[in-house]
């Protein structure tokens, strides 16, 4: 199930087509390592539904993660892109590239930096690049409750659609809270800020995965994203994403 830029929830969507999309999750903080996490570790996503008759839409997604392990650092590549189309008119087209890195220091500190390559076809950017990094804590790294912050600085490039483009400085700011309610069963809440002089994004995803089997979960998520003051081609300054997903990883 996928609901974008406010659009009608397809509440019957996985019944009909199949597995469905994720959230875009374009933030992504990865946990401390654990003495039992793999050295190598992946998450693949492919979604599609067709609906036809009365209405005529279908839906894609394409996502991939891998991270690794060594030494202190933790390394992630990230990819996805996603499309929605309705009666041959396209409603969303997105397309994300992502690396990041985790260095551990003494007790809860760690330094991060990551960079983001994203095109979204209606937000009234051709793409936008960013890099941060910065400063994280761990306050909580317990077998029930993580939670971690992070802060620091960024760089940004707009491409806009008319042909102009902008470089700006960002002050960036985060939290990421998993709760493991069971076993098989976990609760993820991310909140991230990235204020620059033009405009401020924020972006809010909550999560509830459920673990079927060692590889496969079924995950339910709703995203919502911000753009004080998005550009004149914008749709929207606000999107909101409700999705549950089949994932598989190893």
């Amino acid at each position: 199930m996928l609901v974008s830029r406010g659009s009608p929830w397809l509440l019957l969507v996985m019944l009909l087509g199949g597995a469905l999309p994720a959230h875009a999750g374009l933030f992504y903080a990865p946990p401390a390592p654990q003495e039992d996490t793999p050295r190598m570790s992946g998450e693949a996503e492919l979604g599609y539904t067709h609906l036809s008759g009365n209405s005529n839409s279908q839906t894609l997604l394409a996502k991939g993660r891998l991270t690794w392990l060594r030494g202190r650092h933790t390394y992630t590549l990230r990819g996805e892109t996603r499309s929605v189309q309705e009666n041959d008119d396209t409603s969303t087209e997105q397309y994300m590239a992502a690396g990041r890195t985790r260095y551990e220091l003494q007790g809860p500190h760690y330094l991060f930096g990551f960079g983001r390559w994203e095109k979204d076809r209606f937000s009234g950017y051709d793409y936008q690049f960013t890099t941060i990094g910065g400063y994280g804590r761990q306050w909580l790294d317990g077998p029930t409750h993580m939670l971690s912050t992070e802060f620091g600085p960024g760089y940004r490039h707009d491409a806009y659609q008319d042909g102009k483009d902008a470089d700006l400085g960002l002050a960036y700011a985060a939290f990421d809270y998993r709760w493991n309610i069971s076993e098989n069963a976990y609760f993820e809440q991310a909140i991230s800020t990235e204020a620059a002089a033009p405009n401020t994004t924020t972006r809010s995803i909550s999560s509830l995965t459920a673990q079927l089997n060692s590889h496969l979960a079924l995950k339910m998520s709703y995203e919502i994203k911000n753009n004080t003051d998005p550009p004149d081609d914008a749709s929207a300054n606000t999107d909101r994403t409700t999705s549950m997903s089949l994932l598989y990883s190893w």
